[in-house]
């Protein structure tokens, strides 16, 4: 059975071989960096963190190996005074000329920075090898994210945002970086990308910050203003399944788009709910997640379960995954499409 639990010391060396064959800003190829995050999930999960502070690491592990297939993460808060969430805007206006009785549109970018902060979703990566195999471990990943903002709605903002991976080339470079981003900053794609983990502020002293024409801009790169990774495609179907919707902002360094939805909207974080565990049976209703979070320690599954007066009941399975008993508190959270109607209450692939 697959398990998704938080992150621990014990898995940094199995991240950090994930990280090294990936691109992931939320999982960076270094064994410090690593262990700094897992730390900070760790004091989230155990509700030491502040809300601009607080990061949640996901792993998704083979419960029979215990070998770790794939990682996701919710950043609380993104977008503070001290580190804005910079994005550019994506403009169009219309000019047209009485004289030539012709016009066009154009699209410009500005770059922004956020300080009222947003929740942000990212971080899902499940290498191909686990990939296909029909558990849709993928989705599990994704979705188990939605679930524990039911459990503690008000640790996340009201607003969510996900910035789907944009297009990349085979050596993990992008010509929108190089036909805009290192015109004002004179660094590489990999450079900047790396850099701007610990520093925003290069980018806010170095870019411009007026609006520009992307027409000024070779046709290769403007194409990726907006695009989506290949890669990336099944995330973008599975957050606009769950009720997000692009807007008009970009990732400054790869084009890849942002996608928006009110965090109470989100069909999953309104059907949460915390019931009492009954005895372990045969469920017959929908399929869903069943969670428990004990002194810091989050532990989640994919099952199918029944409601009946209030009582929750789970496969036998389930419970020794969740580590669970009898009279328990478990959160529950039904998956089908339609959750809030059900009377129970990428290599990389981004989030």
């Amino acid at each position: 059975m697959f398990l998704i639990r938080n992150a621990i010391h014990e898995d940094v060396p199995q991240l950090l071989d994930m990280a090294r064959t990936v691109h992931s800003n939320n999982l960076p190829p270094d064994a410090d960096a690593l262990g700094a995050i897992v730390e900070q999930s760790m004091k989230s999960f155990n509700g030491e963190a502040s809300l601009d502070e607080r990061t949640f690491t996901f792993v998704l592990v083979d419960d029979e190996t215990g070998s770790v297939a794939g990682t996701s993460a919710i950043m609380a808060r993104r977008g503070t005074s001290a580190r804005p969430r910079l994005y550019l805007k994506v403009r169009r206006y219309e000019h047209y000329s009485e004289d030539l009785q012709d016009g066009q549109v154009q699209a410009t970018v500005q770059l922004m920075e956020d300080v009222d902060g947003v929740t942000e979703v990212g971080g899902l990566v499940l290498p191909s090898s686990y990939r296909g195999c029909g558990k849709r471990l993928g989705s599990m990943l994704s979705r188990v994210r939605f679930s524990f903002m039911g459990l503690h709605p008000d640790w996340f903002m009201d607003r969510v945002v996900a910035e789907v991976m944009g297009v990349l080339t085979d050596d993990c470079q992008t010509k929108l970086w190089e036909h805009l981003g290192r015109r004002f900053i004179n660094l590489s794609y990999q450079e900047a990308d790396v850099f701007s983990r610990t520093s925003k502020e290069f980018i806010t002293s170095l870019f411009p910050k007026d609006e520009i024409y992307i027409s000024l801009m070779p046709p290769e790169a403007r194409k990726l203003i907006g695009a989506v990774s290949p890669d990336a495609t099944p995330a973008l179907h599975m957050l606009s399944a769950l009720g997000f919707k692009e807007v008009d902002e970009v990732d400054p360094f790869d084009g890849g788009p942002y996608l928006s939805v009110q965090r109470d909207s989100i069909p999953m974080v309104a059907a949460t709910k915390i019931l009492k565990l009954g005895p372990a049976g045969t469920p017959d209703g929908p399929e869903g997640f069943a969670s428990v979070r004990v002194e810091g320690s989050f532990r989640c599954v994919r099952c199918p379960f029944t409601i009946e007066d209030d009582l929750l009941t789970l496969p036998g399975e389930a419970m020794k995954a969740l580590q669970v008993t009898p009279g328990d508190t478990v959160g529950c959270t039904p998956e089908r499409e339609h959750a809030g109607a059900v009377k129970s209450n990428s290599d990389v692939v981004p989030g």
